[in-house]
């Protein structure tokens, strides 16, 4: 993993309040280079704090920088360096995908031929090439999942943002999109990446983070996770649903102690 003075992802004290607290004093940091798996139950956080970094929900407090970038006080600058793909993308029906990402390139000022040249790159990697000048409208939820994650990449982003970004991928068009995303980290891209697909953690995260009432409960690596959980050889299914667990009979406890509190005075 590269190594860099300036972190891809640095997430600090953030919080985030709907009724309840969403996310509630979360700090992490990606490495330039690092694939970050960031895992939780439904619920936790998860979406919340990525579409906090990708600019699209303000926070209440704390900060967030990309690559150095203030992404509160200088938002442009950090969304030209990132690229956010939620688990519900959003394509143009009548456009194809070839259509769709010269549009994308457009919005990025990029130049015709090698818009032409990196969309056709990225319609090969992902296995939209015999597609590309059918009209998305009849895709399946997968091979529009294809489309925008191809659009997201074409100006080359250096910090990817994915939430659950193999939902609806049958096993063929998994393994391609993490062949592209293996490729992507080996040349020094950050990802952060939400799944509830733990395999995938566990085979492709450099690091994993999991939450729990929108707070960071653990990370590391894998390894680091079982000797936490005090689990050598368990699959990091077997991990995950310990320290959730815990996290979550603390909160309850500390939810039963305010009240106590509350009461006596």
């Amino acid at each position: 993993m590269p190594s860099s003075s300036t972190a891809a992802l640095d997430i600090l004290n953030l919080h985030k309040r709907f009724t309840e607290p969403a996310v509630n004093d979360l700090s992490l940091t990606v490495h330039d280079g690092e694939f970050y798996a960031l895992l939780g139950p439904n619920g936790a956080g998860k979406t919340t704090t990525l579409r906090m970094v990708a600019g699209l929900l303000e926070a209440d407090s704390g900060s967030v920088k990309v690559c150095g970038i203030d992404a509160f006080s200088d938002p442009v600058a950090a969304k030209q360096i990132l690229a956010w793909v939620p688990d519900e993308p959003m394509v143009y029906d009548k456009l194809t995908p070839l259509e769709y990402l010269e549009f994308v390139a457009g919005l990025w000022s990029m130049e015709p031929d090698l818009a032409r040249f990196k969309a056709d790159t990225l319609l090969e990697s992902f296995g939209l090439a015999p597609h590309a000048h059918e009209r998305c409208g009849g895709f399946s939820k997968g091979m529009r999942q294809k489309v925008a994650l191809a659009g997201a990449l074409i100006h080359e982003p250096r910090l990817i943002i994915l939430d659950e970004p193999l939902t609806g991928l049958d096993a063929g068009s998994a393994r391609q999109v993490k062949k592209v995303l293996s490729g992507l980290v080996a040349q020094g891209v950050s990802i952060i990446m939400t799944t509830h697909i733990l395999e995938v953690a566990e085979r492709m995260a450099d690091r994993i983070g999991i939450i729990a009432g929108g707070q960071l409960v653990a990370e590391g690596t894998l390894e680091e996770l079982r000797e936490r959980a005090s689990a050598d050889g368990n699959s990091l299914e077997d991990i995950f649903l310990e320290i959730v667990g815990d996290a979550s009979e603390g909160a309850a406890q500390a939810g039963k102690a305010n009240y106590l509190d509350e009461k006596v005075a």
